[in-house]
């Protein structure tokens, strides 16, 4: 009798965990024809008491995840901790064929974003397509001391 009260009991939770994963996969596979994302980084960050900055160089990475359409980056630019506009990287639109990536640096010298800087990168797509990977890495050392992190990009808009 245990063993007949148990299979059902087995099952159902078979079937939860199922179409859970099958909600999850749906949810990974949202596809869009475009975005904006929002990207945070940093010129440098604050160390010890004194709040020394610590200067970084800033790699922002933009992948085109899509395995079989391009996408067109239609914007790249880069703010300071105020929300002022420093640089475009784009002064026309960029094709990223699939699987390409493209990467544009800060120098570690460049102080100009602050600890608050951001990217704020645009792009389409002719076709509903996964959406893009967007990631800043920050890496500096000094004295012997090193340090590097990233961050992933938030789409703050979708294209309609």
């Amino acid at each position: 009798m245990k063993k007949t009260l148990c299979l059902p009991v087995l099952s159902l939770l078979t079937l939860l965990l199922l179409s859970s994963m099958a909600a999850h996969a749906d949810e990974a596979m949202d596809l869009s024809q475009g975005q904006t994302v929002y990207v945070p980084a940093y010129s440098h960050i604050y160390v010890g008491n004194r709040e020394k900055p610590f200067l970084l160089t800033i790699t922002l990475s933009i992948r085109n995840i899509d395995a079989k359409h391009p996408v067109t980056i239609t914007a790249a630019d880069y703010y300071d901790t105020k929300g002022k506009r420093i640089r475009r990287y784009l002064e026309q639109p960029v094709s990223l064929g699939p699987w390409e990536s493209i990467r544009y640096v800060v120098p570690q010298k460049d102080r100009s974003g602050g600890s608050g800087a951001n990217f704020v990168v645009e792009w389409k797509s002719g076709k509903a397509v996964n959406p893009l990977l967007v990631e800043a890495i920050m890496i500096g050392a000094e004295s012997q001391q090193g340090i590097s992190f990233t961050s992933r990009g938030q789409v703050i808009s979708t294209a309609n």
